[in-house]
Parts: structure tokens; C-alpha cells; sequence
């Protein structure tokens, strides 16, 4: 790992953010923060974090439809908090600023969000997705970082190893680290140490039953597999996170589309069993 302290501010925790819901704090890292297409001179920010940490926000309200002639469920998305810091003397918190957020993406069962930073400033440091093809060369030992906001504090780092590459948990991939992680750590960062590339996103914590109490386990986190990161974002078509010849408004055009296209085949399917039911009674 670099002796450079600065690279380790910047890279391991300035891009690292507390986030808020209606019901609980948790974390997140700016991963993306470039010029708006748009609208010159003006950015586009956006946060990875937990589905869980923001899960309160999203709510669901049955509602009427003509076509399918039933009640569905239509979504609401209440706005997130982010809360971005700023440093002085390398490593002292001077002050931070609290900005809404939209939740642009999300998938339950990856337990992954998007967050977009309601604000057109640019933010100057920003985590760097370890690239795909670089994932098989993970291996046990290497040295990470795990940073959030663990119990609601302030972002910091804890240092240790990678101590298992490919743990499945509920029919989900996870990378294990022996890095002290708590409640709050969640949808943070897990950094690899020589590069500072982010390799995860801490998960899940360890517990065991001890009397009427649980033990948590700290130093056995577990952080979203790289696999899945790239899965969630090619699956919301959020391709542009990653890849620049790709762009937000593309993005959420193919997002639209493809929302539309599955409301069609849902329609066309009550058509067709409509007709089948006439020609039964026929």
C-alpha cells in the first residue's frame, strides 16, 4: 500500500458520504461526478450505496389501472439525504453540507441504489471502479480498506485483508474481509489498498446468538462482490458509471424504454387472456 497519507485521504475517504432515509443513517460513495451534457459549466453526481439503506424511502400505493383493469402497485420515491464533508489540514472535518438526493436505481435483491446528488457542483474526488477484467486477479491476503459511516459517525477507515473471495449468501456473491465493520458501514466502500480501487460495497455484518443477546463478529464483513456491481448497473442500464462513451441521458432513455416495453407486454398478455376466456365461453 502507497506511503503517500494524502492519496489515502483522498482516495479511501473523501469520496465517502453519510446517507439518510426516513428511518436510518447508513453510507455511500460518489462514484461518479462529470460535466453535464446538458447544461454547460454543470455536473451530474451520483452515490452508490444499499438497497436497505434506503428502503424506507421507497413506498408503494395501489392505484387503478383501465387496461389491466385491476389495482396495481404504483412506486413513490421520497428523497434521500447526502451529506458530503469537507476537510481541512488533510484529515480534520471543517464542515459538510447536506444535499437531496433522487434514487434513481435500485434492486432489491442485489441490495444496490443509485443515489443522484441534487446539486450541479462538481465534487472533486470520486471512487474508481476496479474495471472488469481486472476482478480475476483478486486473490486472498491483498490489503483493503472498508470506509463509511459506521454508527452514524463521521467517515473513517479500518485497514485488513481480503479473507474470502467469493462467499454466497442467500443466492447473492460477496468478497469477506477481516476489516473491523459495524452498523452504519453499510453501503460504503471496500477499497483495494495498493490501487484504491473499489472492489465492493460492505454488506453485512457477522452476528452470533449469545444468550438473550448477539455478538457481533467485526472482523468477518461482507462486502458486494465486483461481479455484482457491474451486474446492477448493466441491468438498470446505467452503463455510463462506467464506461464513457455512455451518458446519463442516454441511460435514462433506455431506462424508459425498456419500463414501457415491460408495461406493453404486461398489457398485451390481459388482452390475449381476455380473448382466450371469449372464445372458452364461446
Amino acid at each position: 500500500m502507497k506511503d503517500d497519507i494524502k492519496w489515502k485521504h483522498e482516495t479511501f475517504l473523501y469520496p465517502v458520504v453519510r446517507v439518510f432515509s426516513s428511518s436510518a443513517a447508513g453510507s455511500g460513495t460518489i462514484i461518479y461526478s462529470e460535466p453535464d451534457p446538458k447544461n454547460e459549466g454543470e455536473y451530474l453526481t451520483f452515490v452508490l450505496t444499499n438497497h436497505h439503506v434506503i428502503e424506507s424511502l421507497i413506498k408503494y400505493k395501489k392505484e387503478w389501472d383501465s387496461l389491466l383493469k385491476k389495482d396495481i402497485d404504483k412506486e413513490f420515491k421520497d428523497k434521500a439525504k447526502v451529506e458530503h464533508f469537507q476537510y481541512v489540514r488533510t484529515s480534520t472535518v471543517d464542515s459538510s453540507n447536506r444535499f437531496d438526493a433522487d434514487i434513481i436505481a435500485y434492486d432489491k435483491n442485489q441490495d444496490l441504489a443509485i443515489l443522484k446528488i441534487d446539486s450541479p457542483r462538481k465534487f472533486e474526488t470520486i471512487a474508481k471502479l476496479i474495471p472488469k477484467d481486472k476482478i480475476k486477479d483478486l486473490r486472498l491476503f491483498m490489503e483493503v480498506v472498508v470506509s463509511g459511516c459506521s454508527l452514524a459517525h463521521e467517515p473513517f477507515c479500518n485497514f485488513g485483508q481480503l479473507t474470502y473471495l467469493k462467499e454466497i449468501i442467500d443466492q447473492r456473491k460477496y468478497v469477506m474481509v477481516n476489516c473491523s465493520s459495524i452498523f452504519g458501514n453499510s453501503g460504503g466502500a471496500l477499497f483495494l489498498g495498493d490501487t484504491g480501487e473499489l472492489i465492493g460495497v460492505p454488506s453485512r455484518i457477522t452476528g452470533i446468538q449469545v444468550g438473550f443477546g448477539v455478538d457481533i463478529i467485526t472482523w468477518m464483513g461482507f462486502s458486494a462482490h465486483p461481479e455484482r456491481l457491474y451486474e446492477f448497473m448493466e441491468d438498470q442500464e446505467l452503463k455510463f458509471l462506467y464506461d464513457s462513451e455512455d451518458n446519463y441521458y442516454k441511460a435514462m432513455d433506455r431506462r424508459k424504454n425498456k419500463k414501457k416495453e415491460a408495461l406493453l407486454a404486461m398489457k398485451a398478455e390481459v388482452v390475449k387472456q381476455e380473448a382466450s376466456s371469449i372464445i372458452s365461453d364461446d
